[in-house]
């Protein structure tokens, strides 16, 4: 074998086992949720959400005034599916995050089925119930 095919082979095994490090490196988990969120644009995006909601009242769903760090199925007044009032779960950036991406798959047997498909979209809405729903 001549120089440069022998030091062509040692490139090829120094990038193999570079790529064998990275993909045994932690992998870092990304959340939307963690995702900075635009309230302005939540604002805008949440008038699709008030066929249903609203900060204020009680509707067709629950009021989200103080929805985050809220107890999910605590609103008085409203009729909540035994699956999301018995959930124990606190409406937590995280968990937002996960209803809003499915809702059904997330707590099984309640009655919302809205789905906000993009990440963005979901960390604009949980901004602008953080900062302006309080």
């Amino acid at each position: 074998m001549g120089k440069r095919s022998s030091r062509c082979g040692m490139i090829h095994w120094r990038l193999i086992l570079a790529c064998a490090g990275m993909l045994s490196a932690p992998v870092l988990c990304w959340s939307p949720a963690n995702a900075a969120g635009d309230a302005a644009h939540g604002e805008v995006l949440y008038q699709g959400c008030e066929d249903c909601h609203s900060i204020e009242k009680n509707d067709v769903g629950p009021m989200h005034k103080d929805v985050v760090g809220r107890a999910a199925g605590t609103v008085p007044g409203y009729n909540y599916s035994p699956a999301l009032r018995n959930s124990k779960i606190v409406w937590t950036e995280e968990n937002l995050d996960m209803w809003l991406t499915g809702p059904q798959q997330f707590i099984p047997g309640t009655k919302m089925f809205y789905q906000v498909k993009k990440a963005q979209d979901r960390a604009d809405l949980i901004a602008f119930l953080k900062d302006r729903a309080h």
